[in-house]
């Protein structure tokens, strides 16, 4: 069967490579989880951790569940929902270097989100809101601008650097040299922030897993698509939604990631293939490990001083996007 078809069952062989890799993953993202709870400038034992969380008060570990857990858990949410929401706009815009970062969804979302923080903060927990309304008013710019009776990919990378820079120099304006205070990466975050990500992540996820095996249908010709009764358009508009939604409220909270969200979907595709039915929960499982690892390796390289997840991703995605530029990969290619 194509293994871009989203119709009949993937092939037995197939299903049990994704799986096995799933649990793989989802075992290392747990023995990370450990990890980077136990990591960092408050050391405690694992029978200490386990006595101050289920057994009696610890003030130690109570800091350590105050502090960091919420910064753990919202790298694993927003990370996931990074992953997601650059896989799917890989797909609907057909464009292998699509990135929320790169091509200025998540700038416009962080300006929108900074702009409540700053002059409406009794809007504070709606931040996710509207930073999805400025992702979307973002994606609908670049795209008119981009569209000259199609999408060229580069056309789409230049048009959207041009909306992140506009938005960027705005931010610099409104709030001092290129400084944005609302918004501060994955330090100091809070079981709030953990609970106002959740609905969003919940939602956006569930969401993404259920639109899977539609996507398939993307990497057809719309007239293929049409053919086999798909409305190619509007699952177009639908899963670019859900992918704008996914990336501007993990902005919202910890700010603009580069690159996670084009390093994830390729390095899942090499793995698990471009079946976005079992492409889709590893790419999850896989962005949730990766800007994890690159938080807790900030936090241990240079300690006490921290290294934050987004400057790593930059070191480590700048020579990605130029290896990708150079080969012109297309999507789909396993």
């Amino acid at each position: 069967m194509n293994s871009h078809s989203g119709r009949g069952s993937a092939p037995w062989s197939r299903v049990w490579r994704g799986g096995a890799a799933c649990a793989l993953l989802a075992l290392l993202t747990s023995g990370l989880f450990l990890l980077a709870l136990k990591s960092g400038s408050i050391a405690v034992s694992w029978g200490e951790l386990w006595r101050g969380l289920f057994v009696e008060y610890n003030p130690r570990v109570a800091a350590v569940y105050d502090l960091r857990f919420p910064r753990v858990v919202v790298a694993l949410l927003a990370g996931a929902m990074l992953a997601a929401s650059g896989l799917f706009l890989q797909a609907a815009l057909r464009n292998p270097l699509a990135d929320p970062g790169i091509i200025g969804i998540a700038g416009g979302a962080a300006f929108t989100a900074a702009l409540v923080g700053a002059f409406f903060p009794m809007l504070y927990f709606s931040k996710p809101l509207f930073a999805f309304i400025g992702g979307i008013l973002s994606f609908l710019l670049i795209y008119r601008l981009a569209w000259k009776g199609s999408l060229d990919p580069v056309r789409i990378i230049l048009v959207g650097v041009a909306v992140s820079a506009t938005c960027a120099g705005l931010s610099a304006a409104l709030f001092g040299a290129g400084a944005n205070p609302l918004i501060s990466g994955l330090v100091q975050r809070s079981w709030g922030d953990v609970r106002q990500l959740s609905l969003y992540a919940a939602t956006g996820i569930l969401a993404a897993l259920l639109l899977a095996p539609a996507c398939n249908y993307l990497a057809l010709e719309d007239r293929t698509a049409r053919g086999l009764g798909i409305n190619a358009d509007l699952l177009r508009g639908v899963v670019s939604a859900v992918a704008v939604m996914l990336a501007s409220a993990a902005t919202a909270i910890i700010g603009v990631v580069g690159f996670l969200a084009l390093i994830a979907p390729h390095m899942a595709r090499r793995f698990v293939g471009s079946d976005h039915r079992i492409l889709t929960p590893f790419c999850l499982l896989l962005g949730a490990f990766v800007l994890l690892a690159a938080d807790t390796l900030g936090r241990l390289v240079a300690a006490p001083a921290e290294i934050p997840a987004s400057v790593l991703m930059n070191v480590v995605g700048g020579p990605f996007f130029i290896i990708l530029l150079q080969r012109g990969e297309r999507i789909g290619r396993s």
